[in-house]
């Protein structure tokens, strides 16, 4: 089970299982060349540098055509198991999100733990983490 990064807040939990394996998801979220076709980011936008400690960016492209640069450090990588980031989105304060990666059954279960600072904040990061992992979903099951 995946634990909260956060203690106080309003925190969240979304999981998706996928059919793949869990060295598919991990070097999916791991790869900056893969990043475009699943998380949305712009082609050429994203650089990641997976070590505690690193950093990593990417330009979101906006379902009505608008562009959302996102930076962040890594906090910890466990490799093939969990990362912990920050997440800096302009004009919010920086958040830290969790990923972990578990086996389940032939597939993997991804897991991100995230607590916001506000109810709405926490609604929206919900809301885009779930169309994350549908798009991760998507792109590693191809």
């Amino acid at each position: 089970m995946s634990e909260n990064t956060h203690t106080t807040g309003f925190p969240y939990t979304v999981s998706r299982t996928m059919n793949a394996p869990v060295a598919r998801a991990w070097q999916a979220y791991t790869t900056a060349a893969e990043w475009p076709a699943w998380f949305g980011a712009a082609e050429g936008s994203v650089e990641i540098d997976v070590r505690a400690g690193g950093a990593w960016k990417s330009t979101l492209l906006g379902p009505e055509g608008g562009e959302f640069p996102l930076t962040g450090t890594f906090l910890e990588v466990e490799e093939g198991r969990r990362i912990v980031l920050t997440m800096d989105v302009p004009g919010a304060p920086a958040e830290v999100m969790a990923i972990t990666f578990e086996e389940d059954g032939d597939g993997v279960k991804v897991t991100i733990d995230q607590t916001n600072s506000t109810a709405e904040a926490r609604e929206q990061a919900k809301e885009g983490s779930t169309m994350i992992l549908a798009g991760l979903a998507a792109h590693i099951e191809a």
